[in-house]
């Protein structure tokens, strides 16, 4: 079943990055992580529908999307940064294998982040966070949320760029040896989010340091 939602409002996050706040339609439930397929109605792309996490918590009046565009590839992400309040879009039923399995470490590539969002924000109003994230991005100035992650009470984060000389944080690939740098146990829950190579690197590379596969927790529920 899908749901008609209307745009409230638009906000730039990054160069590149949106957060979307959508009117929320009755009977809509999901947990946090999870995701859901939103397609635009507008001609020409009724059926090139994509899929997006929601950031919002379950129990918010709004829906809200953070959404990184690429506007070299003129397709849905980028339709969607032209979206302007009162426009609307469709939903289908919620999906996703990344839900909330406790305190751990979060790992996030980029747009990566954005299952992430709700669960750290669900373990920060609970109290229980004792979580570290590892977010890494092209430069400084594509790191989602950064300021809501340096102040959030419990959160370690640890941020790390790949194009960018002279930056103010990490410039290293998350890669073994940058785990095994910044972690000193692989007795946790890990989470994985990001393009699909750096999830298989990243997951090969927690069991190689002793994390138990079954504690690993990405997209495709492995």
């Amino acid at each position: 079943m899908t749901q008609t939602i209307t745009l409230i409002s638009k906000t730039r996050l990054t160069p590149d990055t949106n957060r979307y706040l959508f009117e929320r339609p009755d009977g809509l439930e999901f947990e946090p992580g999870q995701a859901t397929e939103l397609t635009l109605k507008k001609e020409g792309w009724t059926d090139e529908g994509r899929p997006f996490t929601f950031t919002s918590l379950p129990d918010e009046n709004a829906l809200e999307f953070v959404i990184k565009s690429y506007p070299d590839h003129d397709g849905v992400t980028e339709q969607l940064s032209r979206l302007e309040p009162g426009d609307r879009v469709e939903i289908a039923e919620p999906f996703g294998a990344i839900r909330d399995h406790g305190p751990g470490v979060f790992i996030a590539a980029g747009a990566g982040i954005t299952p992430f969002i709700p669960i750290l924000e669900k373990h920060a109003e609970t109290g229980k966070m004792d979580c570290t994230l590892i977010f890494t991005n092209s430069t400084e100035k594509d790191i989602i949320l950064r300021k809501k992650w340096e102040r959030m009470d419990g959160l370690t984060t640890v941020f790390t760029v790949t194009d960018q000389e002279g930056a103010q944080v990490e410039e290293e690939k998350v890669d073994k040896a940058f785990l095994q740098k910044h972690l000193s146990r692989f007795d946790r829950t890990f989470y994985l989010c990001g393009p699909q190579e750096f999830v298989n690197d990243v997951r090969d590379a927690l069991k190689e340091l002793g994390a138990d596969g079954d504690k690993i927790i990405t997209e495709e529920g492995w």
